[in-house]
């Protein structure tokens, strides 16, 4: 299994604190945020929402691809948050991710 991580409408840069708390976690983060490619979405297994509205973002012929794999988490974006809150929200998004593996 591989995981992707790119987004619909990505900031310039990582958030510094994210880094920091990832890096805690023993993950590195290298480079900028990707954005969500119609190839990246017609590759994909599974496609994880975190607080956006696909179909905001792309057109409906892309979103219908998208209907079958898309699963929607209500995780708190960390931007601006406390380096206690980004841990948190990176410590829940990690469970959800460790539960996914286990389905497959």
């Amino acid at each position: 299994m591989m995981a992707i991580s790119a987004g619909t409408m990505p900031a310039e840069g990582l958030d510094p604190l994210v880094i920091k708390a990832m890096k805690e976690r023993g993950i590195s983060l290298p480079g900028k945020p990707k954005i969500l490619t119609e190839d990246m979405v017609k590759e994909a297994d599974l496609i994880v929402t975190m607080g956006c509205s696909v179909e905001e973002a792309f057109p409906k012929p892309l979103v219908s691809l998208m209907e079958k794999k898309v699963v929607s988490w209500e995780i708190d974006d960390p931007k601006g948050k406390s380096l206690e809150d980004v841990k948190r929200i990176t410590a829940q998004i990690e469970e959800r991710v460790l539960s996914l593996t286990k389905k497959n």
